[in-house]
């Protein structure tokens, strides 16, 4: 019998998680609550246009909570289910007690939404414009980077190149979910997100992504593999196309040279930057 939390219910198979979600109060009054995903093992933050108090229900099965008078993030309780439901109640400074919100963080199996913003207002016009502005510079952006890609593929071959360089072979690119247990923000105020793994047929890789709650920006300067003996894999590329600015995330992309034999069983991936700004991700593995 399920006594903590709400009711579980059954979710929809169809069900998915947007990566950054608005809530705009003032549109919609009338509704009572507004559901936002989370998931054991994935940071979910939550930004306020305005100093707010939260009151977090079960907040002592939680992995993670760190409070400020704008941003909430959490990391929801480990033994969480898919379809617990558990309440969020927000009061903005210098309201009615009466006033206060209710959110719902709903549980959900490895997807979660890394980045809420709510709104208490009825957002200004010039505020709208700018993040029209902004979503108009992120598509040119996008429509760039896809053209760019599509001209390497066509300059370069790259699925010839694979084949040629024998670093993909029969079995093609083999990947899996990382599920990862990492207490979190680290003593630089990074914590971990999410990410995948990859093996091909002369080395391994993995996507990771990383939140940023400290209070400087945070790029790649280095890293590590080490497997459960302490040998280090040597050779180890980055590719990080953004910084992750303060209360932001974005994935950092590791590769190791490694034989077919190397990079098995759970190894430690750490990443640091410039400053010694630092995080250890325990216990990852690829196919």
């Amino acid at each position: 019998m399920l006594l903590r939390g709400e009711p579980v219910l059954e979710l929809p198979a169809q069900a998915a998680c947007e990566d950054v979600q608005r809530i705009e109060l003032a549109l919609a009054p009338t509704v009572v609550s507004r559901e936002i995903c989370v998931s054991p093992g994935l940071m979910t933050s939550l930004r306020f246009d305005a100093p707010a108090m939260v009151d977090l229900q079960d907040e002592v099965r939680f992995e993670e909570v760190v409070r400020d008078r704008r941003l909430l993030t959490l990391m929801p309780p480990p033994d969480m289910v898919a379809g617990e439901r558990l309440r969020l109640t927000v009061r903005f400074e210098g309201a009615p007690s009466s006033s206060g919100i209710t959110l719902m963080l709903v549980g959900h199996s490895g997807q979660a939404t890394h980045q809420v913003e709510v709104y208490r207002d009825e957002r200004t016009r010039e505020s709208l414009q700018q993040e029209l502005f902004q979503e108009r510079a992120r598509t040119a952006k996008l429509r760039e980077a896809l053209a760019r890609a599509q001209a390497l593929l066509e300059q370069s071959g790259e699925l010839r190149s694979l084949i040629a360089s024998r670093k993909m072979g029969p079995d093609g690119i083999q990947a899996q979910r990382l599920q990862l247990k990492v207490p979190g923000p680290s003593e630089g105020g990074l914590s971990w997100v999410s990410g995948v793994s990859y093996r091909g047929e002369k080395g391994v890789a993995a996507e990771v992504f990383l939140s940023n709650s400290g209070s400087e920006p945070w790029r790649v300067a280095g890293g590590s593999l080490m497997d459960a003996r302490g040998v280090e894999l040597k050779g180890m590329k980055f590719r990080q196309d953004e910084v992750i600015t303060p209360g932001q995330s974005n994935p950092v992309i590791v590769e190791v040279d490694a034989a077919h034999e190397q990079a098995r069983g759970e190894l430690t991936l750490t990443l640091w930057d410039e400053a010694g700004r630092t995080i250890t991700l325990p216990k990852v593995t690829f196919p």
